[in-house]
């Protein structure tokens, strides 16, 4: 089936979308994006998304393309149109196009951002890595200094995962002087004694919004949760590793480097914390 896209104001189908080829987007990687899941034909965690988006635009200096009732609007009769019931939405800004390449920002009072959204149906709440765990491998950190700003800038997570795959692993966690800072596309933890461990926010990582819900049930949930920078070493010796991101939730980590995390299986603490995030984000999903 075809899918309806939406592209800068119009639902249409996915063969007929068409962007500029002087969008901003595509000659400078000047945009952002986000990804909200959908369960049960709901979006989880949507408010999270579009308040880092606004965040997002702001630290660039790019223009809200819509008040964010409008947007959810558009999230919702994308999820109509594709009948969609499980997967993900995906949201792109860009800062546009004034019909030419230059460094210089265009004017924003006469060039509009982009605005792209498209459905991916796909299972996410019932995953067979999720009852394995997966491996990663390690790979130095050399992205710009501002992880925090979620850019379309993904070259190097998208390398990253490339030369997993070639490892024979399925991720990677980046190092920067000797600490990890994130996976190519979510946020790392380990386990250590019962307490949770996961780097502290800052510019060197996105503040993830799956992370931010995770960490406040672990905390409800009465867990120890540390919030500081460990290193690969620290990792290695970890009682548990894993995961969290909008299109994975919680995914146990169960090799690093070659090297096995705890017993060689999904943890205790990670299955228990996929199970609350997936039974919470459920009943307030919209």
């Amino acid at each position: 089936m075809t899918r309806t896209v939406y592209v800068n104001g119009a639902f249409v189908p996915e063969n007929e979308a068409k962007v500029s080829i002087f969008d901003r987007g595509f000659l400078f990687a000047d945009g952002v994006y986000e990804v909200t899941s959908v369960l049960d034909g709901k979006l989880i965690d949507f408010d999270g998304h579009a308040k880092r988006l606004e965040r997002s635009l702001s630290e660039l200096d790019m223009p809200q393309p819509m008040p964010t009732d409008e947007l959810l609007s558009v999230h919702r009769e994308l999820l109509a149109r594709n009948d969609l019931s499980e997967g993900m939405i995906y949201l792109q800004v860009t800062r546009g196009s004034d019909g030419d390449r230059d460094f210089v920002f265009p004017d924003p009072d006469t060039t509009k951002p982009s605005v792209v959204l498209f459905t991916q149906a796909k299972p996410i709440a019932q995953s067979a890595a999720a009852e394995t765990g997966i491996r990663v491998i390690s790979i130095e950190d050399i992205r710009w200094g501002r992880r925090d700003i979620k850019t379309v800038q993904l070259l190097y997570p998208s390398m990253g995962k490339m030369l997993a795959k070639k490892a024979g692993a399925d991720d990677a966690w980046m190092i920067e002087d000797g600490f990890v800072t994130e996976g190519t596309s979510n946020n790392a933890y380990i386990v250590k004694d019962g307490k949770i461990i996961t780097r502290h926010l800052g510019n060197e990582i996105l503040h993830g919004i799956t992370r931010a819900a995770v960490l406040r049930f672990a905390r409800e949930a009465q867990m120890t949760v540390e919030e500081r920078s460990f290193s690969l070493d620290e990792a290695m010796n970890a009682d548990e590793a894993f995961i969290t991101s909008a299109s994975t939730f919680v995914m146990p980590v169960v090799e690093i480097d070659g090297r096995t995390v705890g017993n060689g299986a999904p943890g205790p603490v990670a299955k228990r914390l996929r199970e609350i995030y997936l039974e919470e984000s459920r009943n307030s999903a919209i």
